[in-house]
């Protein structure tokens, strides 16, 4: 039976991305309500995110494409999102409709808009590239 294969350092660090940016979503949503934004508020406001957001990596396989917008990238979304406010709801928290807005569009542009900047940064360096070598074959 093969070894497992250890995770690339490109998938650790695109969970460690979007973990950070659901954490960011957290404080700031705390403080805009003027909450307490130390790490056990934090906690409490992130964990049923983070929970969505292992999930939506594991039904996407993320791994296999961490940085891709489709479909790590909006698995990882709309899990946080779903799963997180289903948690909020059964834990008691609460998910005002606002709140669901605001999270969705909020999440959606953490963890879809930060792949679609590294897509555009890739197309951009595969270009320069492609034109490199092709003006160093050119007679």
């Amino acid at each position: 039976m093969p070894a497992p294969s250890r995770p690339s350092v490109t998938a650790v660090v695109a969970v460690a991305v979007d973990v950070v940016l659901v954490v960011v979503f957290a404080a700031i949503g705390r403080g805009s309500h003027r909450e307490v934004v130390d790490a056990a508020g934090v906690w409490q406001t992130a964990w049923p995110f983070l929970v969505g957001l292992a999930i939506g990596w594991l039904v996407a396989r993320g791994w296999r494409r961490p940085l891709a917008v489709r479909p790590t990238g909006i698995a990882a979304w709309l899990s946080a999102v779903i799963v997180g406010m289903l948690l909020r709801l059964v834990t008691g928290s609460g998910a005002a409709l606002a709140f669901v807005v605001v999270a969705t569009l909020t999440l959606a542009a953490f963890l879809l808009g930060w792949r679609a900047v590294a897509a555009l940064v890739r197309r951009l360096r595969r270009d320069r590239s492609a034109s490199r070598s092709d003006a160093a074959v050119a007679p």
